[in-house]
């Protein structure tokens, strides 16, 4: 790995030299400072870890522990130079703590925490001539996601049910099969509840069949609750490998019928994303006119009155989260029945309008009802929104098309790494305030300056291993340049860049930036790598989100993930945080 060369034509190549991964000189002016002699001992370490890494319980065992688990690169006295580099360039030195499992309270109700949540669990690509399969549901559960979305219709005899996206040209698969997908894999990634929201289209002989075909696939894994409505959702913990449905007893039976998707061509191209790894994160400025009209020509649900004599009773009993908006306007919708819990569902349209009028009421309403929020109906490629917007709303179910890669997905990813990646994220305590006392959250005021968070980014390595070498640049080695920033409250929302380091698979950045937070416990940091190309588009280099409230202080070995989000054999950055 000493040259590299490029051909640039028959008679001529061009030759690069491939420095060997090494220490920054930030690095090696903290190893002078921890070591004698160029050995740094369990004692050093020890004192390492307290000062830099911010681990005030660190003992010596501690240091012990970690110079035994790399004994196969430490010298014998202790950590050179090299094996130091070495270890916080490791797997063992993560921005998370690998060993913090869940460590949120979970025994309050469901209400109460945000929840990895899918939108048309079922779908293979775009919203329109996809086929439609358990793969993406087995999929979404493995990562972690606990809500699952069906979209149940007759087949064309009328006597089976069928799961599609309705109106389009999506291929069906049959409701048992994905059923019995969900029983087999619900708790792969997480023992905490799934929840399957039907969007229900069927007559009242085929739901009593869903009936039977749900009670007897999950059995007593099933919650079915003993009233009719709840008083009070019960907790994630309570709820432990449980299946949950929810739904809306539909007013009536819509006949399926082919229909002409809304919207042509052209529409679809210019909302689809305008790069490879999806367009920037839309920022919370208010639409046009033009944009608000999209509701309109929505081909999601829209929610009625709960009740509906003609529903069968046995798949009536089966609702634990009965869906509804109900009559009248916001105000109506907003409502907080002190006797009764319920779900309502907003577009994401819906929600950025009534923000601007009913945001602390959407807040309050949050904190014992549930809100789920789904993707426009012309997002036909199947990308998705600023999950912030649900958020810091107090929304629980920000439902999100899981096969729509990009940023705001990045972001959702990034969120739920939280709290051991079960799956459940107690919401803040600043979004639960609700004492007779106590101001509701109002995003749209900004805040004081909570704390600063200070990230830097000294440098990268993987690339060589994980692509071929001329992916990024057919005559050299690629420009690599970091992007870092917050995902959060608008008062903190930003991107910031380091400069671009020429022809260097190894690029050493060690540039610091600081980021004040006024909600910390809403953000997410973003970090990108790109390649710098000055004729095209500038190449894709890798991605994580990873959530303020649980990073580690202290220099941290960064891996970074693909715009699908599977994670890179090699790649990743060494960085530093602070919080002051």
């Amino acid at each position: 790995m000493s040259k590299q060369t490029y051909k640039v034509c028959f008679c001529f190549r061009r030759r690069f030299r491939l420095a060997a991964t090494e220490a920054p000189a930030p690095i090696k002016s903290l190893f002078d400072q921890y070591s004698d002699n160029g050995i740094m001992t369990a004692d050093h370490l020890q004192r390492f870890l307290v000062q830099v890494q911010k681990q005030e319980k660190a003992t010596l065992e501690n240091a012990q522990a970690i110079m035994h688990s790399t004994a196969h690169i430490f010298h014998r006295k202790g950590f050179n130079l090299e094996t130091f580099f070495k270890y916080l360039f490791g797997d063992s030195n993560p921005a998370l703590d690998p060993d913090r499992s869940v460590h949120h309270d979970m025994t309050a109700p469901l209400s109460h925490y945000f929840i990895f949540t899918g939108h048309n669990s079922y779908l293979t690509g775009n919203q329109l001539s996809s086929d439609c399969s358990d793969t993406p549901i087995i999929q979404a559960l493995e990562r972690g996601v606990r809500v699952i979305e069906l979209d149940i219709w007759p087949n064309p005899t009328k006597d089976d049910v069928h799961v599609l996206h309705g109106r389009t040209l999506t291929t069906p698969v049959d409701l048992i099969k994905c059923l019995k997908s969900i029983k087999n894999h619900a708790f792969s990634a997480s023992d905490y509840p799934v929840v399957i929201t039907l969007e229900d289209h069927l007559t009242t002989d085929l739901q009593a069949k869903v009936a039977k075909m749900v009670t007897e696939t999950f059995g007593e894994m099933l919650f079915a609750p003993d009233a009719e409505s709840l008083g009070e959702f019960p907790s994630p913990e309570s709820l432990k490998r449980r299946i949950i449905i929810s739904t809306k007893p539909p007013k009536e039976y819509l006949k399926s019928k082919e229909a002409n998707p809304k919207g042509n061509a052209s529409q679809r191209e210019n909302d689809s994303s305008a790069e490879a790894w999806g367009g920037e994160i839309p920022s919370f400025k208010s639409r046009s006119v033009a944009e608000s009209k999209d509701d309109l020509d929505d081909l999601e649900e829209e929610e009625e009155d709960l009740q509906d004599d003609t529903v069968a009773p046995e798949y009536r009993s089966l609702i634990a989260i009965q869906a509804g908006k109900g009559k009248g306007g916001l105000d109506d919708w907003l409502k907080v029945d002190p006797d009764k819990v319920r779900r309502l569902s907003l577009s994401e349209q819906e929600l950025e309008k009534a923000v601007k009028t009913h945001g602390p009421q959407i807040v309050r309403f949050t904190q014992k009802n549930i809100l789920r929020v789904y993707p426009k109906g012309i997002r036909f490629d199947s990308s998705n929104y600023n999950p912030l917007i649900g958020w810091m709303h107090g929304a629980q179910m920000v439902a999100f098309n899981m096969q729509g890669y990009g940023r705001s997905l990045w972001v959702m990813q990034g969120m739920f790494r939280a709290n051991g990646g079960c799956g459940y994220v107690k919401k803040p305590d600043i979004l639960m305030r609700n004492g007779p006392d106590d101001i509701v959250f109002d995003p749209r005021v900004t805040l004081p300056v909570k704390v600063t968070l200070k990230v830097t980014v000294y440098m990268g390595e993987g690339w060589y291993y994980d692509f071929s070498h001329t992916h990024f640049d057919a005559y050299s080695p690629p420009d690599f340049y970091t992007r870092v920033g917050i995902a959060g409250v608008p008062a903190d929302s930003i991107m910031k860049r380091t400069k671009a380091i020429e022809d260097n698979w190894i690029p050493s950045w060690n540039e610091e930036f600081e980021f004040p937070l006024t909600v910390p416990e809403l953000a997410v940091l973003r970090i990108e790598v790109h390649e710098y190309d000055m004729s095209e588009k500038d190449d894709f280099g890798g991605q994580t989100c990873l959530p303020i409230t649980e990073l580690r202080k202290g220099i941290r070995a960064v891996p970074l993930y693909s715009q699908k989000g599977d994670k890179y054999k090699s790649v990743k950055l060494l960085m530093h945080f602070d919080m002051v």
